[in-house]
């Protein structure tokens, strides 16, 4: 496997990974502006971009990710509840389905929440071995903080699904996975933000104080300090439903 990390504008991190024996790669929440990085990436690995996906409609960043796929030919990925909301063709990823990138399997978790589409990759390397080797958590667990939960109104209600996904689609994984998240402190998506780039979920259990609180804990903290919403969202919301086109 062969994996990058792309720290790009507003605090947000893309991903770039795949199998090199069988020539496939993922594109991951790409930012508009960085589409040719992530082709002369694939021309330096020597490998084709299968699938790009975005982990949800993002809010705070236009995407790069349909102007990608248009570019390599690939399917441009979303969750399957985004049907009949966004305004263009998609391939539908639903939960628990697995995506073969050659020996690296992804498997999609749904986990609304940040947003009724989240979705994190789980992410398997067969010639390391059978167990998860880490997965992109997109908006839904930072490290040292996990998504806002207002995005899409009805905060309260919103945080309890996000609680709800966290204990159910994401703690139970091994404490040895790695977590890689879509943003890293400076992002408005959530409060509290590590600097640091990536973690374990081990480390997260213990010290991301999101992790550490009952339902009703979780839910007051998360919207008793919400940040100002991002600047020019209504533009690229717009923008990445496909209602500017």
């Amino acid at each position: 496997m062969f994996f990058r990390q792309l720290a790009t504008r507003e605090s947000s991190l893309s991903y770039f990974f795949g199998c090199a024996g069988h020539a496939k790669a993922v594109a991951v929440d790409v930012v508009a502006g960085d589409e040719d990085w992530f082709i002369e990436e694939a021309r330096k690995a020597a490998v084709d971009i299968c699938y790009v996906i975005d982990t949800h409609v993002h809010a705070d960043h236009y995407s790069g990710g349909r102007t990608l796929a248009q570019r390599v030919g690939a399917p441009y990925c979303l969750h399957e509840s985004n049907a009949g909301r966004v305004k263009f063709d998609f391939q539908p990823l639903g939960d628990g389905e697995i995506l073969d990138v050659g020996n690296v399997k992804v498997k999609v978790l749904h986990t609304p929440g940040h947003t009724p589409d989240s979705v994190c990759l789980l992410a398997t390397d067969m010639r390391r071995g059978a167990a998860p080797w880490f997965v992109l958590t997109g908006d839904t667990l930072f490290v040292g903080a996990a998504g806002r939960p207002d995005l899409a109104g009805r905060e309260s209600e919103t945080a309890g699904i996000l609680y709800d996904s966290l204990h159910a689609k994401l703690l139970p994984l091994p404490d040895v996975l790695e977590i890689f998240p879509g943003h890293q402190a400076g992002s408005v998506c959530g409060a509290g933000l590590s600097g640091k780039p990536s973690s374990t979920l081990g480390f997260e259990k213990r010290w991301n104080p999101a992790l550490t609180m009952d339902r009703a804990a979780f839910i007051d903290d998360l919207t008793r300090e919400i940040p100002p919403r991002p600047a020019e969202m209504d533009a690229m919301m717009r923008a990445n439903l496909g209602l500017a086109d």
